[in-house]
């Protein structure tokens, strides 16, 4: 394959990495077993710019992005939209689309575990039209994106710190709105009060993060909390860590292709988070699963049927 790979050199593992050496063995790994490859490390503002090059270069066959979450939802929207395979290279905090697809987090095993890798079909979900691949939230997510993001994080342990902090300041006055939901064109709820509202390309599985354990399912993962309380909170804090969000008797669950969530009291200036990035708040948002939309690169062996 013809490969263009975008490295966000202020993504969080990026920032601390020796590019020219990092770089020097991408271009190799892949080299080594027949592709062609050129690597541009990039400054965060000019990410999108040099994902849209590589995305209408008729030459390249795949972008490999590396960087954090918001990086790759970048990137997949492009590959998607360009009908080009998206490789990941996990450089963030969270890394949940990378655990998704079996990626190593270590970044040199990554490299050749992709190098050697095989182009599968996996699904991607839109909220608005505006792509994800990990997850579309409203509620408490976007308020400690929102709070996380306020400092300059040097490190990825930074940013991870001050995002446990932003989540444990939520605790005092957890945020509270009011949603109808519909799901396949059957009313799911309507004016309920939630703390929380997320919605996932693929259920979670289970383990200690929520990510989809499988992309392949062309369902969405519909997941809500009424108004919680501290005790509340923190009992959904220990599912989370045990890895049992979908048993959590604080959390309701349902699957769905297709989810219309409306905000009848809609406040000026909500959000809500798409992997991991603020995004104003419509007063509807469609949600729709793409199934099998997007090629990616994943390790040999992890096909997902």
């Amino acid at each position: 394959m013809r490969i263009k790979a975008i490295l966000n050199r202020d993504g969080g593992t990026l920032k601390t990495t020796d590019i020219e050496m990092f770089t020097g063995g991408l271009e190799r790994a892949f080299a080594n077993v027949g592709h062609t490859i050129a690597v541009e490390p990039v400054a965060g503002k000019d990410l999108i710019a040099a994902l849209q090059g590589a995305g209408e270069d008729g030459h390249v066959d795949a972008i490999i992005a590396g960087g954090g979450d918001g990086t790759i939802s970048a990137a997949a929207e492009i590959a998607w939209k360009s009908e080009k395979v998206l490789g990941v290279l996990p450089a963030g905090t969270m890394n949940l689309f990378a655990r998704s697809l079996d990626v190593p987090l270590d970044l040199d095993q990554a490299v050749s575990a992709l190098a050697r890798g095989q182009v599968i079909d996996c699904d991607i979900a839109t909220a608005n039209g505006k792509s994800f691949v990990h997850q579309f939230s409203v509620g408490l997510q976007p308020r400690i994106v929102g709070e996380r993001d306020r400092d300059d994080h040097n490190s990825r342990v930074g940013k991870l710190l001050r995002g446990v902090t932003a989540a444990m300041s939520s605790l005092a006055e957890p945020p509270v709105f009011r949603a109808d939901i519909v799901c396949d064109d059957e009313v799911l709820e309507q004016g309920d009060a939630y703390s929380i509202i997320a919605v996932s390309n693929n259920p979670y599985g289970d383990a200690l993060l929520p990510y989809a354990d499988r992309l392949n399912r062309g369902l969405l993962g519909v997941y809500r909390a009424g108004l919680l309380t501290a005790d509340a909170y923190v009992r959904l804090a220990g599912d989370l860590v045990a890895g049992s969000l979908n048993e959590s008797a604080d959390l309701r669950f349902s699957m769905a292709r297709r989810a219309v969530i409306s905000f009848p009291e809609l406040k000026n200036g909500a959000q809500a988070s798409i992997d991991g990035e603020l995004v104003p708040l419509a007063a509807q948002t469609e949600i729709v699963i793409h199934r099998g939309a997007l090629k990616v690169l994943a390790p040999t062996g992890e096909a997902q049927d």
